[in-house]
């Protein structure tokens, strides 16, 4: 599942988002952060996870998450890897082709993530610099995905991907992994098809619909089935 979600944060959040993540921001080298495979490849830097302001503004991501309805049904979040945030231009301009580590330790509270889905919440607009692009290589081809400031991309964290080098500007993002209550792909897809075709169904017939009301029961338990809380 790839998964665009749109304005994950408004137009007001993202201005505040970009003036705590300028130049003069606590910005480290990226490769501190890296796994073992991952560490040659990574050439960028990141918020330092211990400042002030890293703090502050993992707060807000998570809010806007927890608001997001098509992010909970689509990801379905047992526990969220604190976010983190990359900057990327100048001489540290990309991260080439890796696979997400499979567990995750998180400095902030301690806790181990299983990295079933990654997250980048893009924060700069894509007119303001050339290249950038996520770039996640599958079986049929590639995707190359540079979205607006405000939205999210979710995919599976076993995908080889890369940040292609940033030629002009600087890209800012957030990225973090979700550990899903539904580890399975292809239950979680099923899960969300299904949640998705009975929104429609709500609207066209309504709540109290028979049919609705009998594909929710089928809908929670599968999810009763196979989550894991």
């Amino acid at each position: 599942m790839f998964l665009h979600i749109q304005d994950v944060l408004s137009a007001d959040e993202v201005a505040f988002f970009r003036q705590h993540l300028g130049p003069e921001a606590p910005w480290v080298e990226g490769a501190r952060s890296a796994g073992e495979q991952a560490v040659h490849q990574k050439n960028n830097l990141q918020l330092a996870q211990g400042s002030d302001v890293s703090a502050q503004l993992q707060s807000l991501v998570k809010a806007a998450l927890h608001r997001n309805a098509l992010f909970f049904s689509a990801a379905l979040p047992r526990r969220i890897f604190n976010p983190l945030f990359n900057n990327y231009g100048g001489e540290a301009n990309y991260y080439g082709n890796h696979v997400d580590s499979a567990v995750m330790h998180s400095r902030a509270d301690s806790c181990w993530v299983r990295s079933d889905l990654s997250c980048t919440l893009f924060l700069t607009p894509p007119d303001e610099y050339e290249g950038g692009e996520l770039v996640a290589s599958e079986a049929w081809g590639e995707k190359r995905i540079k979205l607006p400031a405000g939205d999210l991309i979710l995919y599976p964290s076993s995908t080889v991907h890369q940040v292609s080098p940033v030629t002009r500007g600087r890209r800012v993002c957030s990225f973090f992994w979700v550990e899903s209550m539904v580890r399975g792909l292809e239950q979680r897809q099923l899960l969300f098809d299904m949640d998705m075709a009975l929104l429609r169904l709500r609207q066209s017939v309504g709540e109290k619909d028979p049919s609705v009301i009998a594909l929710s029961g089928t809908y929670h338990n599968l999810l009763r089935m196979w989550a894991d809380v």
